[in-house]
């Protein structure tokens, strides 16, 4: 690490670029070779216009997006931190856009009426933050992260986001998932059991919590900053708070109002790191969920994730340009349905015979380019083993293709690259919570009902 103020000589980089162990790695490195067939993928593509889209287009689009930032402590302990995370939901009605954009003029005031924003906030504490009694920083954030999932809950009478985290334990736990437990999060060597609300460890007789087997608190930097372990929490309360409002919805007898409202959400439809166990909840949960609104609205829940970055960004925008640099080799309004076969020739190499995804990823990839030329990566939720499979890629393996392409045709922005108007509005409401602390999602809801 350099000291404040001084910059590095160009001499490191010459000795770096002729140094006999650099050229010796490169030399071992697997090259992709070029079989002839860069552009094969053309062959593949699915054009919209051979999909038909579902009796129900939806016409309101449910947004979830999250914020984290990390904050400077005064509490007299050097490189004390706290992590300051949010998650904001924007419901977009779409019907409404559509009869604006039949104006010449379309007034400011009436365009903001079209979007609907809730967030809910949180605050984690990191290196050198103790609360309370506690004995350390990393008990602290254990603590923590049980409080604030008990204390949010999307109405005002139904089930905590704590239970519905609680919900998903269980079928971990219904599933064999106490075979292996992690050792006990009181920085004792023992194994424990995965229990629910507070409760004494079995070992060392500490005070344990359901939010324990996240593994989150694993994370935690006792000497430096906590970035990582805000960015996985952020994420993962992300997927929980989806999964929330779904089974709030059950709760309220309203699934018949999921037939026309679809949900978008930043990043992948994955769980990664140490909570990414609840992929295989998630993944069950969405089935059971599905099933049940599929017998009243007779169509697929339409869930999308959207990536703004990434490998599969890169290569997205790679296959879009040929050799001597010029765009639009992949056609608009046509889709690229990825496999696993086609992900590990092209994007994340592997050898494995382990499917690409299998325990992170409760949904399936897929590129598209809309109508006006703009690239979108996406993830589809799917519901069933079949659809799961990534050995294949049929348009059958994801649910409500054809709506989704419709809704990207019509949700993509030129504001930002690869970015859709309901995350840009849930990102700003997230970054800039202008309605912090407010119970707007009754609102969302009333709406959401009145429109059904």
């Amino acid at each position: 690490m350099p000291f404040e103020g001084e910059f590095a000589s160009y001499e490191p980089l010459r000795r770096i670029m002729e140094s006999d162990k650099v050229k010796a790695i490169e030399n071992r490195f697997k090259i992709r070779q070029s079989d002839g067939q860069e552009y094969s993928f053309l062959t593949q593509l699915t054009d919209k216009s051979q999909l038909t889209p579902s009796d129900w287009q939806p016409d309101m689009i449910l947004g979830i997006d999250g914020s984290c930032h990390a904050a400077k402590a005064e509490n007299g302990f050097p490189g004390a931190e706290f992590g300051y995370i949010t998650v904001a939901s924007v419901l977009i009605l779409l019907d409404k856009i559509r009869e604006l954009e039949k104006q010449e003029f379309i007034a400011p005031k009436a365009f903001r009426e079209t979007e609907k924003s809730s967030t809910i906030d949180a605050v984690f504490p990191g290196c050198n933050v103790v609360i309370d009694d506690e004995e350390s920083a990393k008990a602290s954030m254990r603590k923590t992260l049980f409080e604030q999932l008990l204390g949010n809950i999307v109405f005002t009478e139904g089930e905590t986001l704590l239970e519905t985290y609680e919900a998903l334990l269980k079928i971990k736990r219904g599933k064999g998932g106490d075979s292996k437990p992690p050792k006990c999060p009181c920085e004792d060597e023992e194994e424990y059991q995965y229990g629910y609300g507070q409760y004494d460890c079995a070992t060392c007789g500490k005070l344990l919590y359901s939010t324990d087997a996240l593994r989150l608190h694993e994370l935690h930097n006792p000497a430096g900053s906590c970035r990582e372990m805000y960015g996985q929490i952020m994420f993962t309360l992300e997927r929980l708070w989806l999964i929330h409002i779904l089974r709030a919805f059950e709760r309220k007898n309203w699934l018949p109002t999921l037939r026309r409202l679809a949900f978008m959400i930043d990043g992948t439809l994955a769980v990664y790191s140490t909570s990414s166990w609840l992929t295989k909840s998630i993944t069950d949960e969405l089935k059971r969920l599905n099933d049940l609104q599929k017998t009243v609205n007779g169509t697929d829940l339409l869930i999308l994730g959207i990536e703004k970055s990434g490998t599969f960004v890169n290569h997205f925008e790679d296959i879009d340009t040929d050799k001597e640099g010029g765009k639009d080799k992949f056609p608009s309004q046509s889709a690229l349905l990825l496999d696993d076969a086609y992900i590990k020739k092209n994007i994340i190499f592997s050898q494995s015979d382990k499917i690409y995804g299998k325990d992170t990823y409760f949904g399936r990839k897929f590129f598209y380019k809309t109508k006006t030329g703009y690239k979108v990566v996406s993830s589809i939720a799917t519901f069933s083993d079949y659809q799961q499979d990534l050995r294949t890629a049929h348009t059958n393996q994801f649910p409500r293709l054809a709506d989704a392409l419709n809704l990207l045709d019509q949700v993509t922005s030129n504001r930002y690259p690869n970015s859709v108007t309901p995350l840009i509005t849930a990102h700003s409401e997230a970054a800039i919570p202008l309605n912090l602390g407010k119970r707007l999602f009754e609102e969302i809801a009333r709406e959401i009902r009145k429109r059904a």
